[in-house]
């Protein structure tokens, strides 16, 4: 069997790769394992030394790297450029604070001495994602690596480019060759590995059935999980929002990644007042947004990865249609290269409706109308994904409150559109998924938060 890579743009194929077979995926776990015992009693200080060193690796290979995310999974190039310096600045802070984060706790007992100290767990494995295929990586890899963990990658199998790409940035970067490993198999064998009891963890970024197919296996074995699954983010736009702020935040999250993202804005919950004008904008914001070559500078919205993405996608168009939703702009395969679907906005849409209820992978925004601020909030957590959500309204107080308080999500942003920060944690609720990345949060997920007691 073989991986293929095929540039969506062409549909050429651009490499084959020969899958792992047992055996040579044995070989690696045990040789990972071996290098945990080593790379473990190293400091923070040789760590830290290390991931610098992979973060300057990544700068000096940005166009690169940028590059080979538009042919495998048609990511627009000054996308890709911008996702490896945000993995560069993800290394530079783990190396900066991670032994700040993982120093003990003392304590006040009946002890002479207590405290809570931070230790690795040993090899975890990552099951990342195409949308993201360098960035999601980096974000789990940095934390693990400067806690003492060692990394195993199972990419998704059209982005086989992109995961040899990463294990090469580390090796260039002088880690032990067996610290962070590429394993080059399907998803029927990723049970397997689990499985097998010198991994110790597991973390995941996908969809939502994957995060539980993931979640049931590493159930079975007793294996942590932490999961960061869809998302259909809910922009609330109120009565007294700021039209031409909300409006360039709304696009501009909407048409990130050309609309491939967890974390994108998906439906936008307006209020009736100013509906009539952020829809006239918005129609014209997306309109001019250029699609084309994800190789050309000027292209912002590329081809979606896969032909399979795109057909579910135009059904989850026309299914809401057929339900009574409007259609202001797009909402047609176009002709030529397959991979292309236009930005497409679809309005009156309601509860029952796909764009309703359903994560919206790709370049289709769904406007919500709704009578108030109250609506607006019960339609935003009317939803079984909960990662991101933002909140338009000039009076910060106002969205502050509702950003805390109401809105049922990992991230909930005012005046700003929702994105991910190596300083801040990131995750969801429902199903969205559990446990946390980044920040002082995510790097204490894999390690052994140990009780240490003295008499």
């Amino acid at each position: 069997m073989a991986i293929v890579a095929v540039n969506p743009t062409t549909g050429e194929t651009l490499e084959r790769y020969r899958t792992m077979g047992i055996a040579e995926v044995t070989a690696i776990i045990e040789g990972v394992q071996a290098c945990f015992l080593s790379w473990r009693e190293l400091d923070f200080g040789e760590r830290g030394r290390l991931l610098r060193e992979a973060g300057r690796v990544l700068r000096r290979s940005v166009e690169p790297h940028a590059r080979l995310m538009a042919q495998e999974m048609g990511k627009p190039v000054r996308e890709g450029r911008a996702e490896v310096e945000k993995c560069a600045r993800a290394c530079d802070y783990y190396a900066e604070n991670a032994e700040g984060f993982l120093q003990p706790e003392f304590v006040k007992t009946d002890a002479s001495r207590s405290y809570v100290a931070f230790q690795p767990v040993g090899l975890v494995l990552a099951v990342m994602p195409w949308n993201f295929p360098f960035w999601q990586v980096f974000r789990f890899a940095a934390p693990a690596l400067m806690a003492g963990n060692v990394g195993l990658l199972k990419h998704a199998s059209n982005v086989p480019g992109c995961a040899l790409a990463i294990e090469e940035v580390f090796r260039k970067a002088g880690f032990p060759e067996d610290c962070f490993r590429t394993l080059l198999i399907g998803s029927r064998q990723v049970g397997r590995v689990i499985a097998h009891p010198l991994v110790r963890a597991v973390t995941l970024t996908g969809s939502t059935p994957a995060g539980r197919a993931v979640a049931r296996m590493a159930g079975e074995a007793l294996k942590k999980t932490v999961l960061e699954l869809g998302g259909s983010d809910p922009y609330l736009v109120l009565e007294d929002a700021d039209l031409e702020e909300a409006v360039e935040a709304c696009v501009q999250s909407r048409l990130i990644n050309s609309g491939q993202s967890c974390i994108a804005a998906k439906r936008f919950v307006c209020v009736e007042p100013v509906r009539d004008a952020f829809e006239r904008r918005f129609v014209e914001r997306m309109r001019v947004r250029k699609m084309g070559d994800p190789l050309d500078e000027e292209t912002d919205v590329g081809p979606l990865a896969r032909r399979d993405l795109r057909e579910e996608l135009h059904r989850q168009v026309r299914k809401s249609i057929e339900m009574g939703a409007r259609c202001l702009l797009g909402g047609e395969i176009p002709e030529g290269p397959r991979g292309f679907y236009p930005p497409t906005v679809l309005t009156d849409v309601r509860k029952g409706m796909p764009a309703y209820e359903e994560e919206l992978f790709g370049p289709v925004a769904a406007i919500i109308p709704v009578a108030d601020e109250a609506e607006a909030i019960r339609a935003a957590n009317d939803s079984v994904f909960g990662l991101g959500a933002a909140v338009f309204t000039r009076d910060v107080g106002r969205g502050e409150r509702i950003a805390a308080r109401e809105l049922e999500a990992g991230s909930c942003f005012v005046n700003a559109f929702v994105r991910s920060d190596p300083r801040l944690p990131f995750g969801g609720v429902k199903e969205s998924g559990y446990g946390r990345e980044l920040s002082h949060y995510g790097i204490k997920e894999f390690v052994n938060i140990k009780t240490v007691y003295i008499q």
